[in-house]
């Protein structure tokens, strides 16, 4: 379709009392009414300080359900939205405020500081969000007296930009990846065939709004079907439990580190999941004993994957086969086609591995103001390349091998880091392991393995080599091995390799000297 509705209007016009959202922090409930004429308010102040569609304004805030106001007037005016990263100095921020070409920045109270040094770098205008108080919140005071008159004819062009999300940059180089209302249509209708969402469900809002998944999953889907969520400004496990217990998320989304906290808490096995009609995972593999921790709990982990440039949705997997077929991230959901393409350019048929290579209505259509990135990652028949390695067994079901680019070649062999990773977590003594290639002398490459150890536990590091030749060929069993406290990850819960890499060669380059 060439045009679709105004999301907020659409649903404020369907369901003009129900809660679209409760601010935890606060106890504010906002009607869909509410989040439309906000938004639209919003969207008339922009224009009348002279932004106009193409415009570009930056956002710098924890969660909040103005975030969403500033998201719907985007997309009535054409203005378009940039979440940054509130993880990144100002020092990373600014050459992407620079290169955005954003007019002017939102912050809350948590970054004041930040923004006005930005605003001292770049010029911008600062606009305050959040902090409910005596006289309502920052964006009550800033709407006050602006226009509450519709804005355009309520159709929006489905593959207009609308907001920019920078890749979380496990390559060191961040790109505007292109947001569009057709996405987020084709992302629900994928979501929710796959998950089953309806009208009613109830979720909680933590994971980052400067990436995919703090928007799109579940929580735009659950605004789209007449829903409820509710916003935390950062992720708490006992918050999340809390809510859990009560019966206010129906339908629940996270990365492993999520799930890893969650089991974690003292309080898990008391909690009762029985409402969460669906608990999907992302970002990366969800370790086999973790599955089945919360599987003894009566509680099935859906592994799913997609990308910023998916929208994110593509694979989620289906509670019916999620036992037997651990560490699948399930079939494409129904508006996305999906291929496996080998090494010599040969499309994959039936069961077999190549790299997954995405088509659909919630493809990105590129990446904004840089050309080359875009056409680098398409193919010439117009698919999204992943650079992933995938594999399709005799079911139909997908499996996340390995990143391309992660893996390295040890003598001659290949080496997928995922897979010497999933032994590494089968230790009892070992609650992750993170696997990167580095150069050897001897075997041109080797791996080295980092490591965070399970809490109450020991681990003799002298040891793991021969506990994994027992599970791996020779070649597979990393050289060294690190415990490490923490690791550097993207807002999704990806590891950063790039950086441990560094970190790695930058120590042993110093040792050698």
């Amino acid at each position: 379709m060439e045009y679709l509705t105004d999301m907020a209007a659409k649903r404020a016009e369907l369901t003009p009392g129900a809660t679209a959202f409760v601010d935890h922090e606060s106890g504010r409930s906002f009607s869909f009414c509410e989040i439309n004429e906000r938004a639209t308010r919003l969207g008339n102040l922009l224009l009348g300080r002279g932004l106009a569609k193409g415009d570009r304004m930056a956002v710098l805030c924890h969660n909040h359900p103005d975030f969403f106001v500033l998201l719907f007037a985007a997309q009535k005016t054409g203005i378009l939205l940039v979440p940054l990263n509130w993880r990144q100095p100002v020092a990373e921020l600014q050459p992407i405020l620079a290169t955005s070409g954003a007019k002017l920045l939102f912050h809350d109270l948590a970054f004041v500081e930040i923004a006005e040094e930005l605003a001292a770098a770049t010029g911008l205008s600062l606009l305050p969000l959040g902090a409910e108080g005596r006289g309502g919140s920052a964006l009550d005071r800033l709407l006050t007296g602006a226009s509450p008159a519709a804005i355009g004819c309520g159709k929006v062009k489905a593959s207009a930009p609308w907001y920019l999300l920078y890749t979380s940059g496990t390559t060191g180089l961040p790109k505007a990846v292109i947001q569009t209302a057709g996405m987020a249509y084709a992302n629900m209708i994928n979501y929710c065939q796959a998950t089953g969402l309806s009208i009613g469900e109830k979720g909680v809002n933590f994971l980052p709004l400067f990436h995919t998944a703090g928007i799109n999953l579940p929580t735009l889907p659950i605004f789209l079907n007449g829903g409820m969520s509710t916003v935390l400004r950062k992720f708490d496990p006992e918050t999340v439990l809390d809510l859990v217990s009560a019966g206010n998320v129906t339908c629940f989304f996270g990365v492993p580190a999520i799930y890893q906290a969650l089991a974690l808490s003292p309080r898990i096995g008391k909690t009762n999941f029985s409402r969460v009609r669906s608990l999907g995972c992302g970002g990366a593999p969800v370790p086999k004993h973790l599955l089945s921790e919360f599987q003894e709990r009566g509680v099935t982990i859906c592994n799913g994957m997609g990308m910023t440039e998916t929208g994110p949705t593509v694979f989620l997997m289906d509670k019916g086969h999620a036992p037997a077929k651990i560490g699948s991230v399930g079939k494409p959901q129904i508006l996305t086609d999906v291929r496996l393409v080998d090494g010599d350019g040969g499309i994959v048929e039936g069961p077999g591995e190549g790299e997954v290579q995405f088509r659909g209505p919630n493809i990105t259509p590129g990446y904004m103001d840089n050309k080359e990135a875009t056409v680098a990652t398409f193919t010439v028949d117009g698919w999204l390349k992943s650079g992933d390695i995938g594999r399709r067994d005799e079911d139909g079901y997908y499996y996340i091998v390995d990143r391309i680019k992660d893996m390295y070649i040890s003598g001659g062999e290949n080496v997928y880091p995922a897979e010497v990773e999933k032994v590494l977590v089968g230790h009892p003594a070992v609650l992750e392991a993170v696997v990167i290639g580095v150069p050897d002398a001897k075997w041109g490459e080797v791996g080295a393995a980092f490591l965070i150890v399970r809490p109450g536990e020991d681990l003799d590091t002298t040891t793991l080599a021969d506990w994994c030749r027992k599970q791996l060929a020779p070649y597979k069993v990393p050289k060294s091995f690190t415990v490490v406290d923490d690791l550097p990850r993207t807002a999704a819960g990806k590891v950063r390799k790039n950086i441990l890499k560094d970190d790695f060669l930058a120590d042993n380059s110093l040792e050698k000297a």
